[in-house]
């Protein structure tokens, strides 16, 4: 189109306000319901081309499709799409007098740590919600996140987005689509991809806001590729000394090559991000939650828990700290608490017989917490004893990931302990 058009359909058309690879944008107007629009047009040429034109247009209508399905705050809502003779468009909300993420990806004018986890838990929620409806983005990047003028965010342009129907698999061959300085290791090589990849490609923009560099900047295109799929990213704090380290935990999550290692859905990502918001609102805990984090790290039970999800289960759960003759768990009460001992040891009573000790590292609770039947025996801190009391309420509000590799490391756990008593009996009975 080689000038505004005046009307497109029922919308007039005022301002031309933006220009993409995939068309023109202006802003119009909606005289039903009285409100002002953004109305993208699709570039005529393109159409027109005779050997990728079917293409286009499909490519062009697919944003109309895919996101149409879609009702949330953070993306930008479609509102109609046509054709008006040779000219196809779509209407979408008008987001007015904002811009991109695009402009605060610079060294010169990042945005504050907090505001940065705020948008980014916005993103991560949005597309936790697109990934439940099948939609996969697949070019999540700076200028694809609109924002608002009060800094609320907006994710657009999907275009190349992908439906997964209900008679298909959740991955899917795509082959190359997607802006390359921002794709997951698994679509530059052009292998399957799932929802995971956009969260790769989000956890890229977070690094770029936090530190206004790429993580795998290059000057060549192999060795971009190169990078995305082989090579770590250098600490955020390379650049900013002032980047707590629980956001290192996260980008590094997020930037995982293997997907068996990455954030499995938006709403982990979110999960975390909201854990490090409260850090950061509480940093006279700060010293004390590091020593929490610090104690359990070592404890055989969390050797297979990523340090995120370390994190996430620090803030869920109970601390508790008993001194030397206080009762934990007393026989015949019903109570539903596991426990791990992080320092010191506890003194097991049956009746008013000492049947054994446990130690820094061992877990006691583990009935009660599967079934809430009465306790069979009682507990005494022998010392001074520090515990992680947990129950199911606490774990309920711990992601889905690191619910089920809770359940899972509980599960062995409770196995091999069950094992350690029939093989004492036996030795006892023989």
């Amino acid at each position: 189109m080689s000038k505004i058009p005046e009307k497109l359909g029922k919308y007039e058309i005022m301002d031309q306000v933006g220009r993409g690879s995939m068309g023109i944008v202006y802003q119009g107007f909606d005289p039903f319901l009285n409100r002002k629009v953004a109305v993208k047009v699709a570039i005529s040429a393109s159409l027109k081309d005779t050997e990728s034109g079917d293409r286009y247009r499909t490519m062009f209508f697919n944003e109309a499709h895919t996101a149409g399905m879609l009702k949330h705050p953070n993306i930008l809502e479609i509102l109609d799409a046509g054709a008006d003779g040779d000219d196809c468009y779509i209407v979408m909300e008008l987001v007015e007098g904002g811009g991109t993420l695009k402009s605060y990806c610079q060294p010169d004018n990042l945005l504050p740590i907090d505001r940065v986890i705020e948008i980014i838990f916005k993103c991560a929620k949005a597309l936790d919600y697109a990934h439940r409806k099948g939609v996969v983005h697949r070019d999540i990047k700076p200028t694809n996140i609109l924002v608002t003028k009060d800094m609320d965010v907006k994710i657009g342009d999907f275009s190349i987005a992908h439906v997964i129907s209900s008679d298909t698999t959740n991955t899917m061959p795509m082959g190359f689509v997607g802006s390359p300085r921002y794709m997951s290791p698994e679509q530059v090589q052009e292998d399957v991809i799932s929802n995971q990849t956009d969260l790769f490609s989000l956890g890229i923009v977070m690094y770029e806001l936090l530190t206004g560099r790429h993580p795998f900047a290059t000057d060549s295109f192999s060795r971009l590729i190169h990078k995305i799929i082989h090579e770590k990213q250098l600490p955020l704090r390379t650049y900013r000394s002032d980047i707590p380290e629980v956001l290192e935990r996260i980008v590094y999550h997020a930037l995982q090559k293997n997907t068996d290692k990455r954030y499995k859905m938006g709403l982990n990502m979110a999960a975390d991000l909201s854990l490090a918001f409260d850090y950061l609102e509480k940093p006279q805990d700060n010293i004390e939650v590091q020593e929490k984090f610090n104690s359990i790290l070592r404890l055989e039970f969390f050797k297979e828990f990523s340090e995120a999800e370390i994190w996430e289960i620090i803030r869920a759960c109970a601390w508790q700290e008993h001194s030397e003759g206080a009762e934990i768990i007393t026989e015949g009460d019903i109570d539903d608490s596991f426990y791990i001992i992080i320092s010191g040891r506890v003194e097991i009573k049956k009746g008013d017989f000492s049947i054994g000790r446990l130690h820094e590292g061992d877990c006691f609770g583990e009935m009660g917490y599967l079934s809430k039947t009465r306790r069979s025996a009682t507990i005494i801190a022998d010392g001074r004893v520090q515990l992680m009391k947990i129950n199911s309420t606490l774990i309920q509000q711990l992601s889905v990931e690191c619910q089920l590799q809770f359940s899972r490391v509980f599960l062995q756990t409770l196995v091999r302990r069950l094992s350690e008593t029939t093989e004492a009996m036996v030795v006892s009975s023989g």
